[in-house]
């Protein structure tokens, strides 16, 4: 099963081809995409994304997860997401809002805004 693709993307809205609608923030699995509440794993912008924030994806069996930073790049992993991926097996791919979007394949977690 593969992930979506972005449909498209704005400043404050991303659409995978999979999606009804397009997301302020969206979490990409295999088999779909969904809207996604960054901060109910306490995340904000420093950082942005705890280890518990990326339990949900990896539980998918994804090889590989896309973490982005948001549109300015102003949101910063922490070494420890890193660090914990490595210990579950799964690559990491941090990067920058647009970048992560066209032919996204396994997983990922999306900030379309900041």
């Amino acid at each position: 099963m593969s992930s979506p693709e972005i449909a498209s993307l704005s400043r404050g809205q991303m659409k995978a081809r999979s999606s009804s609608k397009p997301q302020k923030y969206c979490r990409v699995l295999p088999g779909g995409s969904q809207a996604w509440d960054w901060r109910e794993t306490k995340s904000e912008h420093y950082p942005c994304m705890l280890p518990a924030g990326v339990e949900e994806v990896i539980k998918k069996d994804v090889q590989m997860l896309a973490i982005d930073q948001g549109m300015g790049e102003v949101l910063k992993v922490p070494p420890s997401t890193g660090e914990y991926l490595e210990t579950q097996g799964t690559g990491v791919w941090v990067i920058q809002t647009e970048l992560g979007c066209p032919g996204c394949w396994v997983g990922g977690l999306f900030y379309s805004t900041c």
